[in-house]
């Protein structure tokens, strides 16, 4: 199993929600998160003034999936999330050991 982490902005989640139940992922996490990655922010004018915001918000979406589905699960984020203009987000895979389902104590990929 792999768990793929994906950082997008918020108003690119529908759109990848939707494309993911159409190839059958449903269950994911979702967490509101602020960062900056090599832009370092944006610049935004108040008043007349310019600032920069650090922290640019995101979502993090956190999807455990079987190791073979996980191409199809990032090329659908992909598809969904992708703007081609600076701040489009990442995407990070890692292995997870095990998973188990608290209400019936299923594990491995029967738990997802």
């Amino acid at each position: 199993m792999k768990k793929v982490e994906a950082i997008i902005k918020p108003f690119q989640f529908d759109e990848v929600k939707e494309r993911l139940a159409e190839i059958g992922v449903h269950g994911m996490t979702v967490t509101e998160v602020k960062g900056f990655g090599r832009s370092g922010g944006k610049r935004e004018l108040y008043r007349g003034s310019e600032y920069v915001v650090d922290f640019v918000p995101k979502l993090k979406l956190e999807i455990v999936v079987p190791k073979a589905r996980v191409a199809e699960v990032v090329e659908v984020i992909l598809s969904g999330a992708q703007t081609g203009q600076i701040g489009d987000g990442k995407i990070f895979i890692t292995p997870v050991e095990e998973a188990v389902r608290i209400r019936t104590g299923e594990r491995g990929e029967r738990a997802l």
